[in-house]
């Protein structure tokens, strides 16, 4: 298969997603020119470094480090097109007018480069329409490629081929756009809106459709649309909000205008139109969050909704009826279903219609829009966060007794069109569109496998549907050593030599049995494996248990807690200096105590998307599972390679605010910068990589003869004289009211656990030194009335508290 190279990017048009993708790819390392039209007054590129000025202020925000923004360079149209010859990827991101398109590709044909891969990120033009402006040569490496709204952090990207798209061309993309941009992807028809916006933008008229009927609020509409049924928190109206209320409507409209008649003609056409109350929000200027206000409007620190039978704002209740959350906890997804059919209550009615009617148009338009039921899923899921695609909710909800109530709606004119259900979904015996073999394709008639492309072998545990033959890692592999807390597993068709360290708590919570369950599994690896790799679905680790700790303090068991803090530096120890390599595979939250994992680890492989943090403060704590010790270490190392040896003070001032405001990463990338992890560390995009990668890591650093770090000694500490000077820091916020009494108490351990104790400024001590400084720091704390108010606290409410 030909290898896509890119050595450098660009992105045409600095819009709100043309600078987001540009973002995106620097974030990746991929050097990029970011085009737009010049200002007409002042520097050329204003609009341009506006726009990257822009993407500093984003939240959530679109560059995993600021410093990233050094591989973007601002651009226009006038003066820069010659540079387009540098680039190996040449992306398309202006507004969806079909001549404007056609008039910038006449623009840049000229310029590009004999082998760029030229794609257009429209989100619903044909791109078959669009290749008709570019030269013949460049065709077959032109297609669409449709990243969804934050490109950063939304996994899926369609991309669309036409007719002269050659093959490779697509095949290389899709490898690239896979692991190096960490997407989905999902290859679309040439069809209006693609896959997920098609079937997404429905399932919110769908719901607009039957919040009417039912006669619900917007807020009901939303607290029912939202986690109670495997949707994300801002379900339907805040979803809207959150797009704009323009942008919703333009969909909207491209859908009306591309779908009234011919090849594309859409049954539900009719309900392809923006209601009134919409477009009067929309025509008065609220266009929701970007203007402060569409159907919600938050005045003060209460939230309001949009009343239509008032003709005004209310506060937003949003209740679900008692009957119906009761029917949204039952477990066993047909009874829930049969439950919602069969009950009087307008939010169950509610309910199963919206749920009909997206099934019924998910199967009628399954020909037209995606290769096979999988690949419409799975779009839903990555487009839209979905939990389920709707082919699997239906599926789980018992395939053919919920076809036969879909049909028997569409009969009795209840569904939103009179469309029948094609004959494959009514077809005798069968049970779902998912299956062992594959899953169905309504235009081949057959069940599809997965894609084969070699990209597809690095994803071990790749994300499934419902109904695959997909074993799950806790049943997978041959089990060495488990317990209560821990496992240690293979994959001899993998590597036989690399153990797999699972923690097997509630989300990954460090306690008693799991730390058993480490010194025990890495004493294991050192004797019968070459490497270990730290893997599980993430979160990695949000902490130490603190149930356990709860229950301790309220026993009075100072002395367990004390045994079981020195256990946790003992497991931190084992991983540092085991005779093994112990690599540490790390996705989502690494907080406190797996945080402190992390620090030890011999390597890391960490996915983009990992946010790490010593985050005890919170609590009324300071890291005591060798975490300061660990920076300790860290800065003495470093001020050794400086003219002044002892002095370790610097390399300590910014660390100490870090632990002392509890600050969390909002990257793998800025995890560098914090100290938790190294340059030499490994940043993959693709999370579903994480486990390949870091097994090929252990095996690379046990080949090379790998053997641990030498424990430290002769550590020199800042002692006293940096605790004093990290203290007047403390005293100026405690006085402008930053910090509380117990704060600063808090973030004073934090001090004498990282100066090394009140000691004589660069006396030189041992690991166990520090270690017992940080233990003894963090027991008296968990003694003070104000640390287990906080605990309690963050048990009852999830919330840190200030006291």
């Amino acid at each position: 298969m030909t290898r896509l190279i890119v050595r450098k990017a660009a992105v045409l048009g600095a819009g709100v997603m043309g600078a987001q993708i540009a973002a995106h790819l620097a974030n990746a390392g991929v050097p990029v020119l970011l085009y737009d039209l010049p200002a007409a007054e002042g520097d050329r590129n204003g609009v341009v470094k506006k726009a990257l000025d822009g993407l500093k202020k984003l939240d959530p925000a679109p560059l995993a480090s600021k410093d990233v923004l050094k591989y973007i360079d601002a651009a226009n149209y006038d003066e820069h097109l010659p540079l387009l010859a540098e680039c190996d990827l040449v992306i398309e991101a202006i507004a969806e007018r079909m001549d404007w398109k056609h008039a910038l590709y006449a623009r840049i044909a000229p310029h590009l480069a004999p082998h760029a891969v030229v794609a257009s990120n429209t989100s619903g033009l044909s791109i078959d329409a669009l290749a008709q402006g570019l030269p013949d040569t460049v065709r077959p490496r032109f297609c669409g490629i449709h990243f969804f709204n934050p490109p950063r952090y939304m996994h899926l990207v369609e991309i669309i081929a036409t007719p002269d798209t050659a093959t490779a061309t697509l095949d290389a993309l899709e490898t690239w756009l896979t692991s190096r941009l960490g997407k989905g992807v999902i290859r679309a028809f040439d069809t209006p809106n693609f896959v997920a916006n098609r079937i997404g933008v429905f399932s919110i008229l769908a719901v607009m459709h039957h919040t009417q009927a039912f006669g619900l609020g917007f807020d009901a509409a939303d607290a029912l649309t939202g986690p109670k049924i495997g949707r994300p928190k801002s379900a339907t109206y805040r979803t809207a909000d959150v797009v704009g209320l323009d942008t919703m409507a333009h969909v909207v409209k491209t859908m009306q205008d591309t779908l009234r008649d011919g090849k594309n003609a859409d049954p539900w056409h009719a309900h392809f139109q923006v209601p009134a109350w919409l477009r009067a929000l929309i025509d008065k200027g609220a266009l929701g969050q970007k203007t402060r206000g569409g159907i919600f409007r938050k005045q003060g620190k209460e939230i309001q909704v949009l009343d239509l039978g008032l003709q005004d704002y209310r506060p937003s209740a949003g209740e679900v009826a008692e009957e119906v959350a009761a029917i949204l906890k039952i477990r066993n997804a047909a009874e829930k279903f049969a439950a919602l059919r069969a009950s009087a209550h307008p939010q169950a009615q509610f309910l199963w219609a919206i749920f009909r009617d997206i099934f019924h148009y998910a199967a009628v338009q399954l020909e037209n829009v995606a290769d096979n039921a999988r690949d419409l899923d799975l779009a839903m899921r990555w487009g839209f966060g979905w939990a389920q695609g709707p082919f699997e909710t239906w599926q789980a909800a018992g395939w053919a007794g919920t076809a036969q109530a879909i049909a028997a709606d569409i009969a009795a004119g209840r569904a939103m069109s009179s469309a029948p259900l094609p004959a494959w979904a009514l077809d005798a015996g069968r049970t779902g569109v998912h299956t062992p073999e594959g899953s169905y394709s309504a235009r081949k008639d057959a069940y599809v496998p997965r894609s084969v492309l070699p990209v597809y072998q690095r994803q071990l545990f790749p994300e499934r549907v419902l109904g695959e033959a997909a074993p799950l890692p806790a049943q997978s592999g041959e089990t060495l050593f488990e317990n209560e807390g821990a496992r240690l597993w293979r994959l001899p068709t993998v590597d036989a030599g690399i153990g797999i360290l699972s923690i097997k708590s509630k989300m990954h919570a460090i306690g008693d049995e799991v730390l058993d369950g480490v010194i025990a599994a890495v004493r294991q690896a050192e004797e019968t494996l070459d490497g270990v790799v730290i893997w599980h679905e993430p979160p990695f680790a949000v902490g130490a248990n603190l149930q356990q700790v709860s229950e301790a303090i309220a026993a009075g068991q100072f002395e367990r807690l004390e045994q079981t803090v020195e256990r946790f530096q003992r497991a931190s120890q084992a991983l540092k200096y085991a005779q093994v390599p112990v690599v540490a595979a790390v996705q989502g939250m690494a907080l406190g105590g797996g945080c402190e994992f992390v620090m030890h680890a011999g390597k890391r492989v960490m996915a983009l998307e990992s946010y790490v943090g010593l985050v005890e403060a919170g609590v009324g704590l300071i890291p005591a599972g060798g975490g300061c010790k660990e920076f300790a270490v860290r800065a003495a190392e470093l001020a050794a390679q400086s003219a002044t040896p002892k002095e370790v003070f610097d390399f300590l001032q910014p660390v100490f605010m870090n632990i002392a405001m509890a600050k969390v990463t909002k990257s793998a990338v800025e995890a560098v910068d914090y100290g938790f992890t190294r340059r030499s560390d490994t940043v993959l995009f693709n999370a579903n990589e994480l486990l390949w990668v870091a097994i090929r890591e252990a095996r690379a650093m046990a080949d090379a003869g790998y053997a641990p770090p030498q424990k430290a000694r002769g550590v020199a500490v800042a002692g006293k004289n940096g605790i004093a000077t990290l203290e007047m820091t403390l005293v100026n916020m405690k006085d402008g009211g930053m910090i509380s009494a117990h704060d600063y108490k808090v973030a004073r351990a934090a001090a004498v656990a990282l100066c090394g104790g009140e000691i004589e400024t660069g006396s030189l001590v041992d690991e166990e030194w520090l270690l017992t400084v940080e233990r003894r720091q963090f027991l008296e704390l968990l003694k003070t009335p104000e640390t287990q108010a906080r605990i309690r606290h963050m048990l009852e409410t999830g919330k840190p508290l200030r006291n």
